[in-house]
This record gives C-alpha cells, sequence and structure tokens, in this order.
C-alpha cells in the first residue's frame, strides 16, 4: 500500500474527504489545487491556474475543472462531483474506488464493470496540465466524454454569468483554442488520440457553491461557463491524456511528455519525501529571476518569508543553486535597504521592520550548507553593510537609540511579523524595543563582524564588535525580569509589554544571540510551559486575557485571533534551534517527537504538505492556506539538526 492512499469508504463519505485538498505547482507559477474527491469547494480550486502578463501578472483560473461520463450501450454515468446550494449534481463520487498519490495523484472508479484510472500531472516550467485516463476494464464498447468548465477570472473574484464573453474557438490539432475575454491568454485543450471529437455547445452552469467560501464570510456562488465537450471511444488498455495548457502542442508529444515529467516526479512515498516534495513547489521562475511564493492557493511572494523560508526549502535537495537566484532575485529589487515585502511592480510595498535582518540570516544559515562565507561576503557584503549603516542612521519607521538597540516608532506599529489589522488599527501593535527585531539586529552585526575579520577588513569589524558589546549589555537591561523569568514582548518608553509570546523564542534561536544561556533556559521553559503545542508555538500563552484559541469567523473575526493564539508550525524550526543549543545531542529524541508530530497531516487537510497555521486550543485544527512555505522548510530544517545531532550522538 502507498503512503499516500484513500479507500472507497474513506472518499465516498464526503464529510471526510472533501476537506482532503490536493496541490500541484511548477516553476512557472503556476498550479493545479482541488479536493482529492474532484469536487471545487473553494474559488481558489482549479485545474490549471497561472499568471497573466497582460493582466498586471496577477494569477487567474483559466480552467476550473472537468466532469467525465462513461458512456456505454447508451447508458451515461457521469463521475463529476459540483456541489450546489443544498445539493450535489452529478453525484460521481459514489463511483470511486481509491485514490494516491505517490507519485502523481490517481482516481479510480468503477462503473459497473468498467474501471477507470485518472492520473492528473503538472508540466515543469511550463502553464500546462495533463490528464491521463486509463480504461482498466471494460466488458463493452466504451465512450469517454470530457466536459470543461472555464473560469477565465482572478484568483480572488468569482465568475458570473455575463453577455460579453467570447463563445468562438478555432480548431487545433486534436483539440481547441478558446479564450472567453480579451487579455487573456488563450487556452488550449487537446489530446493525445486523433479521433477525439469536439462539440460546440455553450452553455453556463450556475450557483456552483463553495463552502470554505461561504464558511470564510466570502461570496461562495460562481458561475462557470462551458464551451461543450469533448468525446472518443477508449479501448481495455488504452491510455487517453487531455493537455490543456496557455501553448499549442504536438499531440505526438503529449504521451512522450507526459512520461518524461512522470521521471521528474520525487515520489510522495515517506513522510520527509512529502516534504521534499511540498518544498519544491514554492519556488516560481520567471523572465530570468526566482521566487519563493510564501504559501497556496492565495499567497504570492512576501519578503519575509522568502528568507525565514530559504534555508530549509535549500536543504531540501541541496539546492544551491535555487538559493543563490532568490537571493539574486530579492537584491536587484532593493529600494534602499528595504527587500520588497508584498505586491510586485508599481504595487509594491518595502514597509518591514525585519526583512532586512532576517535576509542576513537566510544567508549566515545558507552558508552553513553551501556557499562559503569568504564567497558570500564578496557577492554580499556591501549589501549587509548598506542594511546596518541604514539601520543605525535609522529613518521615519525606526532609529538606533545610544543604546544599540532598534527602536520602532509608534507610527508604525504593524511592521513585524505580527502585521495583522483590522479596519486600519493593528491587532497586536508592537512598537518600541521589540525583543525579535532587536535579537535579529544583534545576530546581523555579530555575523557581518564575523565575515569582515575573516575577509581582513579589521577596522569595519572593529566598529561592528563596538556595536554587538553595546546591545549584548543593553537587551538583558531592556527585556529581562528575573520574577517573571522570560524575555518582553516589546518595551516602550513609558510600557513594558509582558504578553507570553513566541518571538522571545526567535531571540533566544539566533546563531549569535544576545540572550545568555542562564535566561535561556527560562525562556524554554516558559515556552514549552505555555506557547508549545504538537502543531508549533501559539502566538500568545492561553491564560492571557487576548487569547483567542479558535480561529475561525469572517475575516474580521480571524483576524482578530491570527497573533492571539494562533499555532504556527515555522517557529518550531527557532524553538528546536533555541532547544538544542542548550541540551546539546540530550535535545534529540525530544526534537524527533516534534518533527514526527506532522507525520499524521500528510494526509490531513493539505494532503503531504503543511497548512499555514493551526488553532491554539486543541484539537488543533488546521486553518489557512493548506500549503505554507515556512512551515516545511522549518520541518526540513528541524530534520536536518535531528540527522545531524544523530550523527553526532552514533560517533
Amino acid at each position: 500500500m502507498g503512503f499516500i492512499k484513500f479507500d472507497k469508504t474513506q472518499l465516498i463519505n464526503l464529510e471526510y474527504s472533501l476537506p482532503k485538498e490536493m496541490l500541484r505547482s511548477n516553476r512557472a507559477g503556476a498550479f493545479s489545487c482541488n479536493t482529492i474527491i474532484g469536487c471545487n469547494t473553494r474559488k481558489y480550486h482549479g485545474l490549471l491556474i497561472c499568471h497573466q502578463p497582460l493582466l498586471g501578472n496577477t494569477t487567474h483560473v483559466l480552467l476550473s475543472k472537468l466532469d467525465e461520463t462513461v458512456i456505454q450501450r447508451d447508458a451515461e454515468f457521469n463521475i463529476g462531483l459540483n456541489r450546489y446550494p443544498n445539493s450535489y449534481n452529478p453525484k460521481g463520487h459514489k463511483y470511486v474506488r481509491d485514490f494516491s498519490a505517490d507519485i502523481i495523484p490517481k482516481i479510480t472508479y468503477r462503473v459497473g464493470g468498467v474501471v477507470l484510472t485518472k492520473e492528473t500531472m503538472f508540466v515543469t516550467e511550463q502553464e500546462k496540465v495533463m490528464i491521463r485516463y486509463t480504461l482498466v476494464e471494460a466488458q463493452s464498447p466504451t465512450t469517454l466524454r470530457i466536459k470543461p468548465f472555464l473560469a477565465f477570472r482572478n484568483i480572488h473574484s468569482l465568475s458570473k454569468k455575463n453577455i460579453y464573453l467570447d463563445t468562438k474557438y478555432e480548431k487545433v490539432p486534436s483539440g481547441i483554442k478558446t479564450r472567453m475575454y480579451d487579455g487573456y491568454s488563450p487556452l488550449y485543450m487537446q489530446f493525445s488520440k486523433s479521433k477525439a471529437e469536439y462539440v460546440h455547445s455553450p452553455d453556463w452552469y450556475n450557483d456552483l457553491e463553495y463552502f470554505h467560501e461561504k464558511d470564510r464570510g466570502y461570496e461562495y456562488l460562481e458561475d462557470l461557463y462551458v464551451p461543450g465537450f469533448f468525446e472518443f471511444p477508449i479501448k481495455k488498455g488504452e491510455s487517453v491524456i487531455f493537455c490543456a495548457g496557455t501553448e499549442e502542442i504536438k499531440p505526438a508529444l503529449i504521451s512522450r511528455s507526459f512520461n518524461k515529467e512522470l521521471k521528474l516526479r520525487t515520489p510522495r512515498n515517506s513522510y520527509e519525501n512529502c516534504l521534499i516534495n511540498s518544498a519544491e513547489q514554492f519556488f516560481y521562475n520567471h523572465n530570468g529571476e526566482t521566487d519563493i511564493i510564501a504559501g497556496y492557493p492565495w499567497y504570492d511572494r512576501q519578503g519575509r518569508y522568502t528568507f525565514i523560508s530559504l534555508p530549509g526549502l535549500s536543504l531540501a535537495k541541496g539546492n544551491e543553486d535555487g538559493c543563490n537566484n532568490v537571493m539574486e532575485t530579492m537584491v536587484s529589487q532593493m529600494m534602499g535597504i528595504f527587500f520588497p515585502e508584498t505586491g510586485r511592480g508599481e504595487n509594491t510595498r518595502f514597509h518591514s521592520a525585519d526583512t532586512s535582518l532576517w535576509f542576513i540570516w537566510a544567508l549566515q544559515k545558507c552558508c552553513h550548507f553551501g556557499k562559503c562565507r569568504e564567497k558570500a561576503w564578496k557577492i554580499y557584503g556591501k549589501v549587509v553593510k548598506n542594511i546596518i549603516e541604514g539601520y543605525a542612521k535609522g529613518n521615519q519607521m525606526f532609529r538606533m537609540d545610544d543604546n544599540g538597540l532598534i527602536y520602532i516608532s509608534e507610527d508604525y506599529p504593524a511592521i513585524t511579523w505580527m502585521n495583522a489589522s483590522v479596519e486600519g488599527r493593528p491587532v497586536t501593535p508592537r512598537f518600541g524595543y521589540v525583543v525579535e527585531v532587536n535579537a535579529l539586529w544583534y545576530n546581523a552585526i555579530r555575523f557581518a563582524q564575523e565575515l569582515a575579520e575573516l575577509t581582513n577588513e579589521k577596522t569595519w569589524a572593529s566598529r561592528m564588535k563596538k556595536m554587538a558589546d553595546k546591545i549584548s549589555q543593553s537587551f538583558e537591561q531592556v527585556f529581562w525580569d528575573e520574577e517573571k523569568e522570560y524575555l518582553a514582548d516589546y518595551v516602550t518608553a513609558d510600557k513594558t509589554d509582558w504578553s507570553v509570546r513566541p518571538n522571545q523564542i526567535i531571540a533566544v534561536s539566533m546563531p549569535y544571540s544576545p540572550v545568555p544561556s542562564s535566561v535561556s533556559r527560562h525562556v524554554i521553559d516558559t515556552a514549552l510551559k505555555k506557547l508549545l503545542t504538537p502543531k508549533g508555538l501559539r502566538t500568545l500563552a492561553p491564560d492571557d486575557p487576548f487569547y483567542k484559541g479558535r480561529y475561525k469567523g469572517d475575516e474580521k473575526k480571524r483576524d482578530l485571533a491570527l497573533h492571539q493564539g494562533t499555532v504556527y508550525p515555522w517557529l518550531l524550526g527557532h524553538f528546536a534551534e533555541a532547544y538544542h543549543k542548550i541540551y546539546k545531542e540530550s535535545a534529540i529524541t525530544f526534537l524527533t517527537e516534534v518533527y514526527d508530530n506532522f507525520q499524521e497531516d500528510m494526509m490531513e487537510d493539505g494532503i503531504g504538505t503543511i497548512s499555514e497555521l493551526y488553532d491554539g486550543d486543541p484539537p488543533h485544527q488546521s486553518q489557512g492556506a493548506i500549503s505554507f512555505a515556512a512551515n516545511v522548510a522549518e520541518l526540513i530544517r528541524i530534520k536536518n539538526m535531528i540527522s545531524g545531532g544523530s550523527k553526532k550522538v552514533n560517533n
């Protein structure tokens, strides 16, 4: 039996199978996302979702889904599944027999004496999805009808019936070319079988219901356009491949391309390989640049999470080239000392207190397993120097005080990673001396000092040492309280915030930490008692009056809970590092348990990957995006810590 596998009993139970989603992406930024049972339950579901160059390079759903019908002796069996208000039509799930995804997603249907398999493949570096249908068993002549549902809309919106669509189509070899609206890339739908007949019968299917959007407080009914259907005979043992993409392909090349792509896949035959496979899906190559997609299905690049994710994602396959390419791309788009945080082009936002410091941390981590430090300094030394000099000089958002610490202006209370806002007001305003920002600042200076000394830049290295020594003295005085035995979250001129949050763990975890070991032990103990869950660290201790244990409701309610108790798995990477620093090799057994807690998640929610966040209260239900780069990356880093530690123990 495969590692990722579901049987008939599980699949026909829609309460069980519909929450389980499958993601496939490629290096071109295109992806496919839907439920394992084939019923769309989000506006973010679709078989071909890709960037549109003439529409601001934003992400759009072109092909939403396919409905298939098996025809024998004039009897039709529709194996599709669609949800409408108060009903499902058709109810093809009753024909499903099993689902597996060790290599690519494969679902098996049984209709009377017919056994049909359906395998979905996303093409590397191209906006193209392929679906292979194989008739395994049949007692009589069989015909397969395929009906495409088109959306041609932004991923964040919904399609509605209208009079503006273009219903025209052009015949291409073994298929058609169509485009619903001007400005979009054309959609080519072709087959490996030359006898696939297309019947043009344009129609709208109204009010498909997406219950995930309904639960999240968004509009949830969509109208999808069906231009017609394809129909072809299929013999027992025969495979026919449907190909949908933004470029035409020669039908004779479809099977060859499918088999070639199959050989490139990392098998999802273990927990570790699932993480590796998932890690590969976040890299996005375009126009000679490489980005990290923060999460699927609705995130784009985010500067902070690019750098938090990069070391772990690069570890997945020793991907040093990917690491270098991402670094080069981000550096090329800097504005002063700031990296792009969100958006692209004219819509890029740069406001962040810590992203540039996370860049230095990522560079530092990548040096451990790839690029040598002298080379890193040669390539990025000027960038590192500019960042440190810029922070020391200060700007409208923050300044460096005489004690060496960075002080964030109260006019910018939402420029750390806890940046949720509701109606223009930050949910967790954090300004003044912020604990993890100053730990990242100290680490950056010490790392710069180390590389400057390594390359014999003695004067600058000496200056960095003096700055770091001052910060080291100030940090403990500002953030530590012996009676409370943990670090403050932030400190202003007239307030010390003693909320128990995981940011103090980030401070302890830094390679160069301003937190002494004696204090670190107490911080770790506090995290163990109040923040650690099987799925990560809570963003706020449960005994805090502002704690919210459930992330649910409309957007406002969710944002109010976002950093007030929700659990983030990526914080476990820093917890593991902090714990290992203190407890050395005796930590390995415990960290193995922390890592293994997510093995069960490979079969839940986002199959084979890790969701964005979890509820703070048991049973810690997953929430947010179904696949999040930082979470996958940090679990890979924990595995690397365990493997390295185990080798030391065994030696």
